[in-house]
Parts: C-alpha cells; structure tokens; sequence
C-alpha cells in the first residue's frame, strides 16, 4: 500500500481495478454515462457508509471538501448529489455484487478455522428485516401501512463473513430463502427452527449435507434407541428417532441441551450420526455469530436509511455496506497484530478517512517513526 495514500485510499487498494473496470464493460454500466464513472459512485458510497452520512447533501459536501484527494482516489471531477441518486436508481447493483464476490474469494482463500475439530465447511443461515417507509418504498410492500425488506444472510463461520446474500420481501416465508441458498456436500448448515421444512430437510439428506436446527414442538416423532450422555453436562438426552412428517423414514437425532446461562432447555434436531451430543449443542451455540453479524452490521453501517427510493439503490446501498464489511476483514488479516473489532474501527476511521497516515501503523498501535532532527550548521567564525 502506498503509505503516502490517504486511508481511504489505501482501503481501496484492496480492489482490484482491472476486475472492476471488466465487469464494468461486461454489465454496460457506463453506457452513455457523463463523467460520473462506477468507480467514482463506488468511493463516494463506500464513503457515505464508513462515515455514516445523513443524506445526499452530506455525502456531497462530505466528498467535495476533500477534492485535493481526488487524484488517488481515481476521482475526476466535483462530485453532484443529482448525479449519485441517479446513479444509484439506474446504474446497474450487479456490478457492486461482483466486486464483492471478488473480494470474498479472496478472503475465503485464507482458510482461518471456524474453531471445531471438524474439518467440514460450517455456515450459519438467518434473515433480518428492514424496516421501509411504505410511502417512500411502495415497491417493498409488507404488511398494512408498512414496508420491509428481508435480508437472508449466509455466514461463513471461517472468518465469520457473509458469503451469500439475497434480498426479498418482508412478507416472504423464510423457507422460500432457504432453498435459494447454495450449499456443497459435507457442508454443515445451522438454522433456527423457522426454517423447518421437512421436504428441505430431505433434500440435504440426499446431498449428504449436514445441518443442526431446533425441533418444532408439533413434530410427530418416532423414538429409537437412546445414546449416552456425559452426567453434569449441558446435554440431558439424546435420541435416534424419525420424524413421520418425513417420507422416507431418515434416520435423525433430537437432543436436549440446557442454557448453562439462563437455564432454559433447547431441543436440536440434526441428521448428523457421528458427532458427540456436546459437539451439535456447541455448533447450534455458535450459530449466535450470526446475530453478532446483524447487530454489527445495522448498528455501523447504512443499511437501515437509504440515499435513494427505488429497489436498484437500496440493492447498491446493501451491497457496498458489504463490501465495506469485507474491507475491513482484509485488512485485519493482512495485519494480524491489529486487534480492533469491526465497531471500534468504523468509530474512528471515520474520522481519519482522508488523512495520509500509514494503515498499518493506525491499525496495529504503532506510533510513526520520528523524523530525525537536522543538526543546526556551527556559527561562522571570523579569523582576524
């Protein structure tokens, strides 16, 4: 990285530029395009989201304060508020999808461990909803007087970052989500009991695809042997048993674990024959990561106030507050001495983003060497 940069600068290193440009020429987002180019709508919204502004007369004051960074930034031009809300309604989201996707083959490629034994993939599955202004956003009509959008989030627990995201409407049955989501054999998916589906529960079956979800209290069950458990630990039972709403009579495990902190009794469901009753109440405990991820992401990033009203800038928005989230996890793995979370980076990064300071230095605590002080040149002698 150029340490001359400025920080935002230097983030955006991360990105390769001849990626970006051929799915630019791919998608056609430039076409007929007029000095605003996808790459200047990129930075100014990745801008908007780490310093959170307001609207887009913040966002434009925000960028055009600082057009003696616009060289680096590969910025060519003022920057108009008219021209990013066009872009946002017309150009097409796709493109920022593709930077993340990207960005995240990269990140994959670090292989940092989920922190099981196991060696299979583990992903989380969840939605959250965002909650919409009907008169503003008529398109994403929820319930009576309101709108909402559903976010359904894949998260990969190596690294604990989204990997597959899809965005529908609020009144969307989460198992309609579900099944959108693409998954590879011996991979172990976990998910709350809103998305039972016993037929989608077969389906994962077949493809030899493991997964640890909560058991409907309805689930008419037929009981088989019963496993041994530790005594004192969190797990109370463990049982073979087949589910009759299933047709081909699967084999599957219900256990029963308690809460150690609340008390409270969970009962897992999973198709999973081998592991210890202790390791599938571990993995379902770890699926609160991707809570942790929905709070991260709402409470830092621009994903609930959007700078534009129709579907395609909403989409654009989320996408580059992924992107942002994927930044900052290069970053960190790129310098492991850096201990920052993502939330106490955001609070002060904003504050830093066109300033020339080294990013490694900002990041890992390490104050910038001190330039050595000049010897002043000894005082002229007169010889008489």
């Amino acid at each position: 990285m150029n340490k001359h940069n400025t920080i935002l600068g230097q983030m955006l290193d991360l990105i390769s530029r001849s990626h970006f440009q051929k799915q630019v020429k791919k998608l056609k987002t430039e076409y007929g395009a007029k000095g605003f180019s996808s790459w200047a709508q990129l930075v100014t919204m990745l801008y908007g989201q780490i310093s959170n502004q307001h609207g887009l007369r913040s966002l434009e004051q925000g960028m055009n304060s600082q057009q003696n960074c616009f060289y680096h930034l590969g910025i060519t031009r003022e920057i108009r508020r008219s021209t990013i809300s066009y872009a946002n309604a017309n150009r097409d989201w796709e493109l920022f999808k593709e930077v993340f996707e990207n960005l995240l083959i990269e990140a994959q490629s670090l292989n940092i461990k989920h922190g099981f034994r196991f060696r299979n993939k583990l992903y989380s599955i969840d939605s959250t909803i965002i909650d919409l202004c009907l008169k503003l956003f008529p398109w994403a009509a929820f319930r009576e007087g309101k709108g909402g959008v559903k976010l359904t989030v894949k998260l990969d627990h190596q690294g604990k970052i989204p990997c597959f995201v899809i965005m529908s409407n609020a009144r969307e049955h989460d198992t309609k989500g579900i099944r959108e989501v693409p998954y590879e054999t011996d991979d172990v998916l976990v998910f709350d009991r809103g998305y039972a589906d016993y037929s989608y529960f077969e389906a994962l079956c077949e493809k030899k695809v493991w997964f640890v979800t909560r058991l409907k209290k309805n689930a008419l069950i037929k009981y088989g042997k019963k496993r041994e458990v530790k005594e004192g630990g969190e797990v109370i039972s463990d049982y073979d048993i087949t589910l009759r709403s299933m047709s081909k009579g699967i084999q599957l495990r219900k256990i029963i674990s308690r809460d150690p902190e609340t008390g409270k009794k969970i009962v897992l469901l999973t198709n999973n024959l081998k592991w210890s009753s202790s390791t599938v109440a571990a993995v379902y405990k770890d699926r609160w990561q991707i809570e942790v991820f929905f709070k991260t992401l709402k409470q830092n990033l621009k994903i609930k106030r959007f700078y534009g009203n129709s579907k395609n800038a909403v989409m654009t928005q989320i996408w580059i507050a992924m992107i942002a989230y994927l930044l900052f996890f290069l970053l960190k793995a790129k310098f492991k001495s850096c201990k920052m979370n993502f939330t106490n980076f955001i609070s002060v990064v904003k504050t830093m983003l066109f300033q020339r300071v080294y990013l490694y230095d900002w990041l890992c605590g390490i104050s910038p060497p001190m330039k050595p002080k000049l010897p002043l040149p000894n005082n002229l002698e007169f010889v008489w």
